[in-house]
């Protein structure tokens, strides 16, 4: 069954069913097609998801607007606080031999102790400088927002978009200067200049051109031709920073997961200045070479398992070949079934991530992926549908599950029973399904945990827009 569904106008009363069980967390990255949003025509199961994507929206709104000027203590060593900087995630200082009589200071420890590395370690003081949570909270808020200016007509979140574009971008106060010249600075003596694992920062990208395409091409009011011909004037400077500076194509030669989002990256924003033919390019590109050598027949990735925390790391490569191909069908090159020289497929790669127990960074980084593939390649089993219900069976709140369709629900959203009032969905959603869920996942009391970007992911049975917006929830990963 097909039905339009105009969800959030009447968003609070919803929300009193639902009680909103999803806690905001970044999907690792996504793209989603802006004419199947435009079309607002959606299956009627998808009303939860509706509704916690406003949610999100407006839990963001609360934190916003963000600017690279003002989400870090001091500069970059250029001493222009329109440079982004960021820290190498994983390096940590040795202090042993620094000779020191007294208590160093943090600024001392920074340049004066070498730092090494310790593969998937976060260090925690790397978010003393947060352009890097600044940038995927902006990235999340900019495509939450352009969605939920779709299914509510209301121009408020429009505006929203418009606001937090021009202060990252464009304000001549709070702009960010179109390069990555120290993102993920080595910290220690003489350690000026940013690395190429930088570039991985604003792989969130994708899913900000997202948000602009969906304003774009809905007409939006909000979204004037000056300020598309703006942003496409600091992309182009962007994409040629990317395409030439050493550091940049040092991260294009990444073999893993840092090569795969470089690509996602470069052709979203190809995507963004219209030039179609470049990103579809890229993508080619990226299928044919790094692509290649990323999946084993098996479905196994070695360029992931070889890391220190390898469920994590396939989940996050995954997410980007996903993104990958859905960009290139955008662009009208069909990479689905593009297979390795292993003979591996994204397919595959999904099939065997799903075999591997979880590590201690959760297992929900894979759950957006697996209703991803269903919806592509089918779910004739229904073996994505039975993981996906033993793991979460309140899945169909999470976001993820009202751009992945067609998948199924499990019963799960005609179990809990669809308002009908005031025309929000058609009386013929079904009552019949499943058992109703129990205290499982989801379900249970309000929990979090920390995040590598120094915030908290709110899982639980909560009211997002209740959450406090002090509270700086990112959920960042890195490669």
């Amino acid at each position: 069954m097909r039905a339009t569904v105009a969800v959030l106008s009447l968003l609070p009363g919803l929300q009193a069913v639902l009680s909103l069980k999803v806690g905001f967390s970044s999907y690792d990255d996504d793209f989603i097609d802006p004419n199947y949003v435009l079309s607002k025509s959606f299956n009627a199961t998808t009303v939860y998801a509706q509704a916690s994507i406003a949610a999100w929206a407006d839990w963001l709104n609360a934190q916003g607007p963000w600017a690279v000027t003002t989400s870090k203590p001091f500069s970059a060593p250029s001493g222009d606080p329109h440079d982004y900087l960021s820290w190498a995630p994983y390096w940590w200082p040795d202090c042993s031999n620094a000779g020191n009589t007294t208590q160093l200071t943090d600024q001392q420890i920074w340049t004066t102790c070498p730092y090494h590395q310790q593969d998937g370690d976060f260090n925690p003081d790397v978010r003393t400088v947060n352009n890097t949570g600044a940038f995927d909270a902006l990235s999340n808020a900019v495509l939450y927002n352009s969605l939920a200016w779709v299914l509510s007509g209301s121009p408020k979140y429009s505006a929203n978009v418009v606001s937090y574009v021009k202060t990252w971008f464009l304000d001549p106060d709070t702009k960010m200067n179109p390069n990555l010249n120290y993102g993920q600075v080595q910290r220690g003596p003489g350690q000026q200049v940013g690395t190429h694992t930088g570039v991985l920062d604003l792989k969130g990208m994708a899913k900000l051109v997202n948000g602009i395409l969906i304003l774009r091409l809905g007409k939006s009011p909000d979204w004037t031709s000056d300020l598309d011909a703006q942003l496409i004037a600091w992309s182009r400077t962007y994409i040629q920073w990317l395409e030439t500076s050493p550091i940049a194509l040092d991260e294009a030669a990444a073999t893993n997961n840092h090569g795969s989002y470089y690509f996602t990256q470069l052709a979203s924003l190809k995507i963004l200045v219209n030039d179609n033919d470049g990103a579809q390019a890229t993508l080619k590109q990226y299928f044919s070479t790094l692509y290649q050598n990323q999946i084993a027949a098996n479905g196994e990735q070695p360029l992931e398992a070889v890391r220190t925390r390898p469920y994590h790391y396939r989940s996050y490569n995954l997410a980007a070949m996903i993104t990958n191909a859905r960009l290139a069908q955008y662009t009208g090159y069909s990479a689905w079934n593009t297979t390795t020289s292993a003979g591996g497929t994204i397919h595959a790669a999904l099939d065997f991530a799903m075999t591997i127990p979880p590590d201690d960074d959760g297992a929900n980084e894979l759950y957006s992926s697996i209703a991803a593939v269903a919806s592509v390649y089918g779910d004739p089993q229904g073996k994505y549908v039975a993981f996906l219900t033993k793991a979460e069976y309140s899945y169909p709140e999470n976001p993820w599950f009202f751009w992945n369709q067609p998948f199924s629900d499990s019963g799960w959203a005609r179990t809990e029973g669809l308002p009908v009032s005031g025309g929000l969905v058609s009386s013929s959603v079904s009552s019949k399904g499943a058992a109703k869920p129990t205290a499982s996942s989801s379900h249970g009391t309000t929990s979090t945990s920390p995040t590598e970007n120094g915030g908290i992911s709110v899982r639980g049975n909560v009211g997002i827009l209740a959450l406090s917006a002090t509270i700086a929830t990112m959920f960042v990963f890195f490669g």
